[in-house]
């Protein structure tokens, strides 16, 4: 096993948010462009049009904000409108199995979440690289404090 992250620890998904908050950037400044040059528009749908940049840019800004937080005391996992805190002791296991469209934690409850600040989209090794991490991660520290993983 490779040496584990230092802590605080932050994964995301750089080259898709990269394309995500640029492709949102140019749809708004070129929807807010052609409203602004099409000389029928009148001053309400001039705003409609702008709107519309500024909603479809919010919009990918939402889907680049995933990402997962691993600092000591456990993990925040940040998705598209949710947010959510997990301690070390709640991970029974981080999955991305081929085929898996982002890393998935099996909880102490039976449940699992998605976590998608990690997926293989555009970097499938970094993801890769970044699964193994966090799953070295949460393997140390459920070993370090066995008593809260049994409850």
């Amino acid at each position: 096993m490779s040496e584990l992250p230092a802590l605080p620890v932050t994964f995301r998904p750089g080259r898709t948010r990269a394309v995500l908050l640029t492709a949102g950037a140019a749809i708004f400044v070129v929807i807010t462009a052609v409203a602004l040059m099409l000389e029928r528009l009148g001053p309400g749908e001039r705003l409609s049009f702008i709107f519309t940049g500024a909603l479809m840019a919010g919009v990918l800004a939402m889907l680049a904000r995933v990402k997962v937080v691993a600092d000591d005391s456990g993990v925040t996992v940040v998705n598209i409108a949710s947010k959510r805190r997990l301690e070390w002791a709640e991970i029974v296991q981080v999955n991305l199995r081929p085929g898996d469209p982002w890393v998935f934690l099996n909880l102490s409850d039976g449940t699992s979440l998605p976590a998608l600040g990690i997926q293989p989209g555009i970097a499938r090794q970094r993801a890769i690289a970044d699964a193994r991490a966090l799953r070295a991660l949460a393997e140390a520290r459920a070993v370090k404090d066995p008593e809260s993983h049994q409850g």
